[in-house]
């Protein structure tokens, strides 16, 4: 499980950090404790103050896709439970986000990430998909607190 954490100032984007979270265990329990212990561990570490997951791909492996999911649980039940809006992207919608193109290829996500945060060192492809999952969610997170503002300064 990839993760990413970056700083957002106006529209200025930094690189935090980013990693893997690998799985410990045989059993898919033990598996999710460690990968649950990990992003909790993170979290204390890093002190973010929001987060961001990607929804599950379905595809025709639905054992596989069911995994993903459990998995995808531990990645929201992480943060949530140390009271952290979560907030909830597509595939395609951080895919057109970051690269302009629904259905770019990793290796696109892979430069624009590089693109965007200069300098960057990525764990993997796991963790450059967790940063352009931060990215995305950093640019509609902007949108909607500009938007909120907005319609505040409008009713007053």
């Amino acid at each position: 499980m990839g993760w990413g954490v970056i700083d957002v100032e106006g529209s200025r984007l930094t690189h935090v950090a980013n990693g893997v979270c690998h799985s410990e265990g045989a059993e898919m329990p033990e598996r999710l404790v460690s990968l649950y212990r990990q992003l909790k561990a993170l979290i204390a570490e890093y002190r973010p103050d929001q987060a961001a997951v990607e929804h599950t791909f379905v595809n025709k492996d639905g054992s596989g896709t069911l995994k993903l999911g459990q998995a995808r649980g531990v990645a929201v039940l992480a943060p949530a439970e140390a009271g952290l809006p979560v907030g909830e992207y597509a595939p395609n919608q951080v895919k057109k986000t970051v690269v302009g193109v629904g259905h770019a290829a990793k290796q696109q996500v892979d430069h624009m990430v590089r693109m965007q945060l200069p300098g960057v060192k990525l764990a993997g492809p796991d963790a450059a998909d967790a940063l352009a999952i931060a990215m995305c969610h950093a640019y509609f997170a902007r949108s909607h607190g500009g938007l909120a503002a907005a319609l505040a300064r409008a009713s007053a």
